[in-house]
C-alpha cells in the first residue's frame, strides 16, 4: 500500500462534472490500495473573479484582506470534493490550510512554509478517510493565526510540501496537459511528450515560464527527494515523472527557507576568450560558435554583453590546455566580423585572459530569493575579489575571479554560508563544457521555453571594482526584486583615471520601472552613468542535463535564431541552460525556430482544454 499525494488545478475542478471526475479516480486509487491525500485549487476562474471584485472595491486593496478573500476558493473546492467522494461511499474530510497544520511566515500574499504540523492529519489518514485539502493557503506561526497564502503556484507548493512531510511514497500533479512538453504546446501543437526529465532540468523550464510546475514546488521536491509524477486529469495515460537525487538529510523544520545554498564549487583550470566589438546584428554569435564548434573546441561559460553602438561583446571560457587553438580560431574568425561599413572603425579585436578561476554556489534553495546572489557578491568584495563575468541559473551563481584570489574567494564563501569544507577532491567540482563530446545517449536539449514577462536594465560605465555588484544586487535585494540573467560587459574604459564597465541583467516586467527609478536615484551618489530600462524584451532558452559536452549545441541554437534574422541581444549560460535575449516581438519565433532545429517535435498534436 502506497501513501499517495494527490494534486488537482483549478480546471481539473472546474466543473461539478469535473469535481465528479476527480471523486472517481481518487475512489479508483483508494480501491487499489492506496492512502490518499488530495490537494486541490480553486474552481476554475473562481480566483480571477475573487480579485476582480476586490479592485472594484479598492484600486489597491490590502494584502491582508486579499489573503483573507482569496483562501475562500479552495474552501468551496475541498467542500464539494469532499462530498462527492462521500456520496461514492469514501469516508472524506475537507481540511483548511489551517487545519491541516501548514505554518508559514507572516508575510500576506507570498509566505513560505516553515513547517507542517502532520498529527491530526495522519490520524485522518490512519483511520482511512481521503483528506482533501485547500491548497495554496496556511496560517502564520505568530499568536495571530493569520491566514495566509502561498503566492502564484501554491497549490503545487502545498501538495510537495505536504507530500515531504508525510515522506509520501509520491506526489501526483494533475493538470490540463499530459505531462511535461518540450515547449507550450499553445505556441507548437507538435511539443513532445517527456516519459522523464530531472528536477534541475525542469527547475530551469519551470523557472523560465513553463507554467505546469511552480519552481517552488521543484524545488522542495528536490531537497526532499520526493518523487513528483505530472499527469493530465481528463486521461489515464502515465505523464512524466521528474526525477531527483537522494536528497542529504534535511530538517522538515523551516521547510522552504532553510539553507539555500548546499555547495562552494570552483575550477582553476580555465582561461577566457573575448571578442570586442562585433557587429550588433544576426549571424555573428552563430557565425563565431560554428567555427569553434567544427574545431572541437571545448567552451564553458559564454556570455554576450548589451550592445553599445553598433557593436557588442562576446566572451566565453575554455579549460587552459586548449586555449591556444581557442585564441587560433577566434583571431581567424574576427576579421570576417569587422563592421563592413566603416572596417577601420570599430574593429573587432580578440581579448585573452589567463590565470583565471570560475567559483560557483550551487543549491535549489536559491529560487527567488533576491539576497542570495547578493550576498555571494558582498562576501566576495568583503573579501577583495574582482568579479570579471557572472553566470546566473536557478540552482547555481558563477562568478569568473582572478585565479590568485580563488583559495581566498572559495574560503569566504564556504564561511559566509555555512558550507562545511569537503575534500579537496569534492569540493574541485570543474563545470562541464556546453561543447565537448559527450557519450551519454540523453538528448542534449529537453526543453525551449519562453519567458515575455522580463524587463532589461542597464548602467552603464559601473566602477570597475570590488563591492560595485554586491551594492547593486544589494540594493535590488533590499527592495525584494529578484534578478535573472547577469552580464557584465567586457569592455572597460577608464574616465577620470576610474575603469568602467557596463552591467546589464532582467527582472520581471512588473519590478522593472521600480527597478529603473530606485537605481537612478542612486546612480549619481555611487557614481554610476545612465540606468536604461528596456521593457520590449524577450528570452528564450533552451534547457537539457545532456547538453553537458555535446559539440555544437550552442551552435545550433545561434544558427536557427540567424536563419530566422533574429538579432540575439545578450547571451547568458550555465551548465544545462542557454538563454538569449531577441526582441519581444520575435519571442514567439524564435521559440519555434529553436523547437525545430533540435528536432523535439513529435507525431501527436496536444490541443490544451479550454
Amino acid at each position: 500500500m502506497a501513501l499517495i499525494v494527490q494534486k488537482y488545478g483549478g480546471t481539473s475542478v472546474g466543473s461539478v462534472e469535473r469535481i465528479q471526475a476527480v471523486a472517481q479516480r481518487v475512489y479508483k486509487t483508494v480501491k487499489a490500495g492506496n492512502s490518499i491525500v488530495v490537494v486541490v485549487s480553486a474552481m476554475g476562474k473562481t480566483t480571477d473573479g475573487l480579485v476582480k471584485l476586490a479592485t472594484e472595491i479598492s484600486p489597491n486593496p490590502n494584502r491582508r484582506e486579499m489573503d483573507m478573500l482569496l483562501s475562500t476558493g479552495e474552501q468551496v473546492t475541498i467542500a464539494l470534493l469532499s462530498m462527492a467522494l462521500q456520496e461514492l461511499g469514501q469516508p472524506a474530510i475537507s481540511m483548511t490550510g489551517a487545519q491541516v497544520g501548514i505554518v508559514t511566515e507572516a508575510e500576506h500574499s507570498r509566505a513560505r512554509i516553515l513547517h507542517i504540523e502532520t498529527t491530526r492529519l495522519t490520524r485522518h489518514i490512519n483511520e482511512g478517510k481521503v483528506v482533501v485539502v485547500a491548497g495554496f493557503q496556511g496560517t502564520s506561526s505568530a499568536g495571530e493565526m493569520e491566514i495566509t497564502t502561498l503566492g502564484r503556484g501554491g497549490s503545487d507548493t502545498s501538495a510537495v510540501a505536504i507530500a515531504a512531510a508525510l515522506r509520501a511514497n509520491f506526489c501526483e500533479i494533475y493538470t490540463d496537459v499530459p505531462g511535461i512538453l518540450t515547449t507550450d504546446p499553445r505556441l507548437v501543437a507538435e511539443a513532445q511528450l517527456m516519459d522523464a526529465i530531472t528536477c534541475n532540468e525542469m527547475l530551469e523550464l519551470a523557472s523560465l515560464g513553463a507554467k505546469v510546475l511552480h519552481p517552488r514546488a521543484v524545488e522542495i521536491a528536490r531537497n526532499y527527494g520526493v518523487p513528483l509524477v505530472v499527469r493530465s486529469s481528463w486521461t489515464d495515460d502515465p505523464g512524466t515523472w521528474v526525477t531527483s537525487a537522494k536528497p542529504q538529510g534535511r530538517s522538515l523544520i523551516n521547510l522552504e527557507i532553510a539553507r539555500p545554498v548546499d555547495h562552494v564549487e570552483f575550477d582553476t583550470d580555465q582561461a577566457k576568450v573575448a571578442l570586442l566589438r562585433v557587429p550588433d546584428k544576426p549571424g555573428v554569435a552563430a557565425r563565431l560558435f560554428g567555427e569553434i564548434s567544427r574545431q572541437k573546441v571545448d567552451v564553458d561559460l559564454i556570455i554576450q554583453s548589451i550592445h553599445e553602438g553598433n557593436s557588442n561583446d562576446i566572451a566565453f571560457t575554455v579549460t587552459t590546455p586548449i586555449l591556444k587553438r581557442a585564441e587560433a580560431v577566434t583571431a581567424a574568425i574576427a576579421p570576417a566580423l569587422r563592421s563592413q561599413s566603416n572596417p577601420k572603425f570599430d574593429e573587432a579585436e580578440v581579448m585573452v585572459e589567463h590565470n583565471i578561476a570560475k567559483v560557483s554556489i550551487a543549491g535549489a534553495g536559491m529560487i527567488g530569493r533576491p539576497g542570495v546572489a547578493a550576498k555571494m557578491f558582498a562576501t566576495l568584495a568583503e573579501a577583495g575579489v574582482n568579479i570579471q563575468m557572472i553566470s546566473t541559473s536557478e540552482v547555481k551563481v558563477s562568478c569568473v575571479v582572478n585565479a590568485a584570489e580563488c583559495d581566498r574567494a572559495v574560503t569566504a564563501l564556504r564561511t559566509a554560508f555555512e558550507i562545511e569544507a569537503k575534500s579537496k577532491g569534492e569540493l574541485l567540482t570543474p563545470n562541464s563544457s556546453l561543447l565537448t563530446p559527450h557519450s551519454s545517449p540523453t538528448p542534449p536539449v529537453r526543453g525551449v521555453a519562453l519567458d515575455l514577462n522580463q524587463a532589461r536594465l542597464a548602467i552603464r560605465q559601473l566602477p570597475d571594482r570590488p563591492g560595485m555588484a554586491a551594492k547593486l544586487f544589494g540594493l535590488l535585494a533590499q527592495h525584494n526584486i529578484s534578478v535573472d540573467m547577469i552580464i557584465q560587459s567586457q569592455r572597460c574604459r577608464v574616465i577620470n583615471g576610474v575603469p568602467r564597465r557596463d552591467i546589464a541583467f532582467t527582472v520581471s516586467r512588473l519590478d522593472g520601472e521600480n527597478a529603473r527609478e530606485m537605481l537612478t536615484q542612486v546612480a549619481a551618489e555611487l557614481g554610476w552613468g545612465e540606468v536604461v530600462l528596456d521593457s520590449a524584451i524577450a528570452k528564450v532558452s533552451i534547457v537539457g542535463a545532456g547538453m553537458v559536452g555535446q559539440p555544437g549545441v550552442a551552435a545550433k541554437m545561434f544558427e536557427a535564431l540567424a536563419q530566422q534574422q533574429i538579432n540575439i541581444q545578450m547571451i547568458a549560460t550555465s551548465e544545462i541552460k542557454i538563454s538569449c535575449v531577441v526582441a519581444q516581438e520575435q519571442g514567439v519565433k524564435a521559440l519555434q525556430a529553436i523547437h525545430a532545429a533540435f528536432e523535439l517535435a513529435g507525431s501527436e498534436k496536444f490541443v490544451v482544454p479550454a
